[in-house]
């Protein structure tokens, strides 16, 4: 009796087995064929290298091969790829300053049964870099858009960065203006244990860890990350004051740089206040000073002018 049920069970368990089998050998042969199918008509957005071109996908150089038009940031860069790959397709520019119009003129074609491959100059198209217009565009003409995931710079730093990952927002480029800048920054003060992550210009890079640190406190963690997949791909962590030193100390930065960082609990960050208004007040009280001598001071302490820092108390004072 046992026996036979010991029969019947591996019976069972080989049945399975060969179903198993059956519907792994579907889905391969389903992977093999697929890139012989004609590449149906639509928009494809095509993650291209950050860095490395290696990490092109075999997909989307079969569809940047197949489709009739690519549009590109700049189309001086991506030539580079593809004459390197060896993929003859016709170009055409989609950028910043022309993407409103280009983007009616790619839905007009879509709209007529075109194959058309959008890439920007690096990375994920429409993620800080032009491809969110066009996209909108085609799925209002009911135009079929298909991503073909890749490379990002965002999310490349983030699961190398040590920092969370389970929450985290994406904010692009901080503003160029100071002001600005600083703005942006204490919009997010609130978001503690959600990881924020930015890209940031080399040349902007010291003022902005600056503003990070009169903001959320010298002892905030940040990560740094540079030249991404590149030969001299960098990652600094650590205090903010300790990676703007470390970057300070050096005749110049460059690369394309993320920075990564999670805001501590007002009650868990250190040091100065965070604000010149907070810092100037405090000066007052346990100095003595009037309010002029105490500006000074702020000013000399944070590396500011004094006519940046007034204006910078005059820009927090109206915001209350």
């Amino acid at each position: 009796m046992n026996t036979d049920l010991e029969r019947e069970d591996g019976e069972e368990v080989d049945r399975n087995g060969s179903e198993a089998l059956n519907h792994s050998n579907a889905e391969a042969s389903e992977f093999s064929t697929s890139s012989l199918r004609p590449l149906a008509p639509g928009l494809y957005l095509v993650a291209t290298p950050i860095g490395n071109l290696e990490d092109i996908t075999l997909r989307a150089l079969r569809v940047l091969r197949s489709v009739d038009k690519i549009a590109c940031e700049d189309t001086r860069q991506t030539q580079k790829l593809l004459n390197h790959f060896d993929i003859r397709t016709p170009t055409i520019s989609y950028h910043m300053h022309n993407e409103a119009g280009r983007a009616v003129e790619l839905a007009t074609a879509l709209k007529a049964g075109a194959r058309i491959a959008v890439v920007s100059d690096a990375g994920t198209p429409g993620i800080a870099d032009p491809g969110g217009q066009i996209a909108a565009a085609a799925i209002a003409a009911g135009v079929p858009v298909f991503p073909v995931p890749g490379a990002n710079a965002a999310i490349s730093a983030l699961i190398a960065s040590g920092l969370s990952g389970e929450s985290f927002t994406f904010h692009g480029f901080l503003p160029a203006k100071e002001g600005q800048r600083r703005t942006a920054l204490e919009a997010l003060r609130g978001h503690t244990g959600d990881t924020l992550i930015f890209y940031e210009a080399p040349h902007r890079i010291l003022d902005t860890l600056a503003d990070v640190t009169a903001i959320f406190g010298p002892a905030q963690h940040v990560v740094v990350a540079r030249e991404l997949t590149k030969l001299h791909e960098e990652f600094l962590r650590g205090a903010v004051t300790e990676v703007r030193a470390t970057l300070a100390s050096r005749a110049s930065v460059r690369g394309e740089i993320v920075l990564l960082f999670a805001p501590a609990a007002e009650a868990t960050r250190e040091g100065k206040p965070s604000s010149i208004a907070a810092e100037v007040r405090e000066l007052m009280k346990t100095q003595g000073l009037d309010e002029k001598d105490a500006l000074k001071q702020v000013a000399r302490a944070r590396g500011m002018g004094k006519s940046e820092a007034y204006r910078e108390l005059q820009r927090e004072r109206g915001k209350s």
